[in-house]
């Protein structure tokens, strides 16, 4: 038997190391660094170098061919019970695909997809992997989950199997013999190869069965949900390498003083990246909600430093409120703090309103939160959030049905943004009268198509004046 070689791995990126760091030197993370050892001849499964022809022997055949002849077969997605689930993967699953789900703890990734597997084991074979709970805590759950309490359909019997389990071999006989059609693990950090001396959850033991799993899943079409764990840093954890192996990133978000959850696209080979998927926790699991765009409008009324924004997630507009307060500062330097909008942009923004409206902004504390809970990215936020300041700074309050879209540059100018026409459509769905955007959208004829008065800007001091019908910059 070969003699064990001790070295140190990063349980972040997996670098590899002979000698202990305090700090990696490979991610720079801190304390990352554990210790391992590998036998001389480690014992996994290798394959051999094949040796090269020797002189005279004729050469092995190739086997790549010209793309153009390179057989075609349509892509075939399989329905996983929920619509919103699907707009995020693309249109459905596809076989043979890896898909990693990742979220914070007891934020809903297993009943989402146990109740996919429900929904799935009516028209093919699933097979649910549970490494961290026992058969008897998944069945409870799935009994929760069904539409009556204490009834098994002899359907869901029969295409939905059970296997708690987390020996990386006895899973893979299981998918080799079973070989159905959607497979899902739960969790991959709970995953254990045998012929790996390192614990569960390392960056050996994820990579390697990540690998494994992906090569089986590969050959028999098989389309693979796995479950991955999150650093306390929100980052997927595990090495990065195993991103970059599956074929959709989903992350579930949400807030744990909240009900809904959301679903997002970060990678995606199969559809859109950057969609969103809108889910509710209630007593009986996840429920989809059709009309996002209610869920973070406040029902209470314009009120001052408030504005709505139209943002759009993918291909989904939502309408969404956002809240400013300005009030004096006590201190040397005034505060800033921002929820669901980075911080660097408020702060942009406020430059700007100081330097082209003359508010001396920075003598007064700012806070500005997204309602609902929801991260805004997109820079069409922009004029909704200079409103918001101005309007708190000033106690106005926007006209009712006002929604506001455009990007503030840094000399003041509104420039404009993407997608406006589907961004006009859903404001006038849920009953807005006016919107302020971006000059020269040409987008007049919708607008009258649809009842909303368009008012266009070129500055952010038109703009303004426009949406709270007052120079903000007046004394």
């Amino acid at each position: 038997m070969g003699r064990s070689t001790p070295f140190y791995a990063c349980q972040s990126c997996g670098a590899q190391s002979r000698q202990f760091f305090g700090r990696c030197p490979g991610c720079g993370s801190w304390n990352s660094l554990v210790e391992q050892s590998s036998p001389a001849a480690d014992g996994r499964r290798r394959r051999a170098t094949p040796a090269p022809p020797v002189d005279g022997a004729a050469p092995r055949g190739r086997r790549s061919e010209p793309i153009h002849s390179v057989g075609e077969r349509p892509l075939r997605r399989l329905a996983t019970g929920f619509p919103e689930l699907d707009r995020v993967l693309g249109g459905g699953l596809v076989p043979g695909s890896l898909v990693l789900v990742g979220g914070d703890p007891g934020i809903g990734k297993s009943t989402l997809l146990l109740q996919s597997a429900r929904a799935l084991a009516d028209s093919c074979s699933v097979l649910y992997v549970s490494a961290e709970e026992s058969a008897q805590q998944v069945k409870l759950r799935w009994r929760r989950l069904g539409p009556e309490q204490g009834a098994e359909p002899a359907s869901e019997q029969d295409g939905l199997q059970l296997l708690a389990e987390t020996d990386l071999e006895l899973v893979l006989q299981e998918l080799e013999a079973l070989r159905p059609a959607v497979a899902i693990i739960d969790s991959i950090q709970a995953l254990h190869d045998a012929e790996l001396s390192s614990a569960p959850g390392s960056v050996s033991q994820v990579r390697d069965c990540a690998a494994a799993l992906q090569r089986l899943a590969k050959r028999q079409d098989t389309a693979l949900l796995l479950v991955g764990h999150v650093t306390k840093e929100g980052m997927l954890a595990g090495p990065k390498v195993l991103e970059h192996l599956v074929d959709a990133v989903l992350t579930f978000e949400g807030d744990r003083f909240a009900s809904h959850r959301l679903l997002r696209a970060v990678k995606n080979r199969f559809g859109p990246t950057h969609e969103l998927g809108v889910f509710e926790m209630r007593d009986r699991g996840l429920a989809e909600v059709t009309n996002p765009s209610e869920l973070f409008l406040g029902g209470e009324g314009p009120c001052a430093g408030t504005a709505t924004i139209v943002a759009c997630e993918g291909t989904r507009p939502l309408l969404v409120d956002l809240q400013a307060l300005v009030s004096t500062t006590s201190y040397a330097s005034p505060r800033r703090t921002a929820t669901g909008i980075g911080i660097n942009r408020l702060h942009q923004i406020l430059a700007v309103l100081e330097k082209h409206l003359g508010l001396p902004l920075s003598r007064f504390d700012c806070y500005l939160a997204v309602a609902g809970g929801l991260d805004v990215e997109e820079p069409a936020a922009d004029l909704g959030v200079a409103a918001a300041v101005v309007a708190s700074y000033r106690d106005l309050t926007l006209p009712a049905g006002t929604v506001l879209v455009g990007e503030l540059g840094l000399g003041g100018q509104i420039r404009p943004v993407g997608q406006l026409e589907l961004r006009l459509q859903e404001a006038a769905r849920l009953g807005f009268t006016r919107a302020v955007v971006p000059r020269s959208s040409g987008l007049a004829p919708v607008a009258a198509a649809l009842g909303l008065e368009l008012l266009e800007a070129a500055g952010v001091a038109e703009a303004l004046v426009a949406a709270l019908g007052v120079d903000p910059a007046a004394d």
